[in-house]
């Protein structure tokens, strides 16, 4: 398979996307706001602590608090216990993920409440685990992960650890053993995908390099009063080439000279063997527009997806969950109904698996399949799924289908979904998806002019409405506004004014 990285960059907006034979699989967007901090390491100052939630919001500088939970707060926030972190921090960490930088909080320590590790007005060191994401402000930990090409530096932890896709034990020893020879102190590591025959010099060059970041930030924090960012993250590009065209990726096209230089020296001075791989664009035509993603990604903002067989998938993100529909559509199958059904689930579990990881679906997602009557047709739609996601970088866990025909599966969530970045709410429906009928509207007027007209003494109402309202009531409503005449012994004469939303009027008397 033929994996590219495709970069659009502009003064106000980076896009980075990642083509597999292709077809765009993933898409990065960095408009230089708060959307994606992820990351970032800051000082800040505990503002609240909520023992009811064994959390606390935190200062770190930005418009939204960010939020810690108990289980992230380790290390040099309360160092009577750090002692205790490192040391049972050794079977604590999955070391077959790859992908996994923080540290996980789920170490088996004694149950000691958020009130008593942390106080409102304390200064600590967190770093950004999730980034701002609708209502909710940036989830924060005091795990602290320096991500590098070949190594993770996890400072307050003593672990090592390698990743999954590295399957070969002998490697998987030797780069475990180098290690452990290198480490001066007991910081925590873990070796990345790019690591695999990777000789000493270079683990040990890059350890290097991490631990004297690691000694910077710890002296910007030691010198700096929260709230402060002390180390921000590689930018877009950079992290696509540090992450992406190492293990995903066997080239980078990019259509802006000044990034594409600042790409070269970034890969001279850290991996001079792929500067081959970057080619700058000098099409006239956008670079999106020539390699056609611009119809994928208004087709990944749409609630439909047609399969090709003629079926459709339907996608609704709510508050709680994302909700995924699998319905025949056009398609009638060929022989029987149960075959129809099967190959229905079956190719709605490719294109399921493609749009989540496109569009960056994350959280709780409930998929309802069609109703299969063999237990053989569930478990292989559940199979298919399993395996269609095994691709994705983002931590999944899959949960069988139940007798309902229903698959409930969670993926990890570290930054905004794709429409949640590129659309807003509403301006008619607030975001509802809804707006009231017109015939409920027509119907709405009646019993406002009727309420109305029992303090009115005049002998006309005008009512303004939105012109497709007043079409309504001039021809198939009209029966409402004669029987009111009729009722109310007044005239009603209706304006049109297309200012109006469709469910604003407005009801005047008029005096003679």
């Amino acid at each position: 398979m033929f994996k590219e990285l495709i970069i659009n960059a502009t003064e106000h907006e980076t896009r980075v996307a990642l083509l597999e034979d292709g077809t765009i699989v993933e898409l990065l967007i960095d408009r230089g706001d708060d959307s994606n901090i992820a990351g970032n390491i800051y000082k800040g100052r505990v503002q609240r602590v909520l023992p009811g939630m064994q959390a606390a919001f935190v200062d770190i500088g930005l418009h939204q608090a960010a939020f810690i939970y108990v289980d992230d707060v380790i290390g040099d926030v309360h160092e009577e216990y750090e002692e205790f972190f490192i040391k049972s921090s050794n079977t604590g960490h999955d070391d077959n993920d790859p992908d996994e930088f923080s540290v996980p909080s789920a170490f088996d320590k004694p149950a000691i409440p958020i009130e008593e590790l942390i106080t409102e007005g304390q200064e600590i060191l967190v770093q950004v685990a999730k980034s701002p994401i609708g209502s909710k402000g940036a989830r924060i930990t005091s795990h602290i992960s320096l991500p590098g090409r070949f190594l993770v530096l996890m400072p307050t932890v003593n672990h090592i650890g390698i990743s999954r896709r590295i399957e070969d034990e002998e490697e998987r020893t030797r780069l475990k053993e180098m290690i452990i020879n290198l480490r001066e102190k007991e910081y925590g590591f873990i070796v990345r995908t790019a690591g695999e025959g990777v000789g000493l010099d270079k683990l040990e060059k890059e350890m290097h390099f991490l631990i004297n970041l690691w000694n910077k930030i710890q002296k910007k924090h030691h010198a700096g009063s929260a709230p402060i960012l002390l180390h921000k993250e590689l930018t877009i590009t950079l992290r696509a080439v540090r992450d992406l065209l190492t293990d995903e990726a066997d080239k980078l096209i990019v259509d802006s000279s000044d990034t594409y230089h600042s790409l070269l020296s970034f890969l001279e001075e850290f991996m001079p063997g792929l500067k081959d791989s970057v080619e700058l664009y000098c099409g006239n035509e956008p670079i999106f527009d020539a390699y056609n993603l611009e119809v994928d990604i208004s087709r990944a903002l749409k609630k439909k997806v047609w399969l090709k067989s003629g079926g459709y998938i339907v996608i609704e993100l709510t508050e709680a969950l994302v909700a995924i529909d699998v319905n025949t559509g056009r398609y009638v199958g060929k022989h029987n109904f149960e075959e129809t059904i099967l190959k229905t689930n079956l190719e709605a579990v490719k294109e399921i698996a493609y749009q989540v990881r496109l569009r960056n679906l994350g959280g709780i997602i409930i998929i309802d399949f069609i109703d299969m009557e063999k237990p053989s047709d569930r478990e292989k739609v559940f199979s298919a799924l399993k395996d269609a996601f095994k691709k994705d970088k983002s931590k999944t866990n899959v949960l069988p289908m139940s007798d309902m025909g229903l698959i409930q599966m969670t993926r990890k969530r570290v930054r905004k979904s794709l429409s949640r970045l590129l659309c807003e709410p509403c301006f008619y429906c607030d975001g509802d998806g809804y707006l009231i009928s017109k015939q409920s509207i027509c119907y709405n007027i009646f019993r406002e002019i009727v309420r109305e007209a029992q303090d009115m003494v005049g002998n006309r109402f005008t009512l303004r409405v939105n012109p497709e309202i007043a079409e309504l009531l001039h021809g198939e409503e009209n029966n409402l506004i004669t029987s009111l005449e009729k009722k109310l012994n007044k005239q009603i004469i209706i304006y049109p004014n297309s200012r109006f939303h469709v469910e604003e009027f407005d009801v005047f008397e008029i005096i003679k």
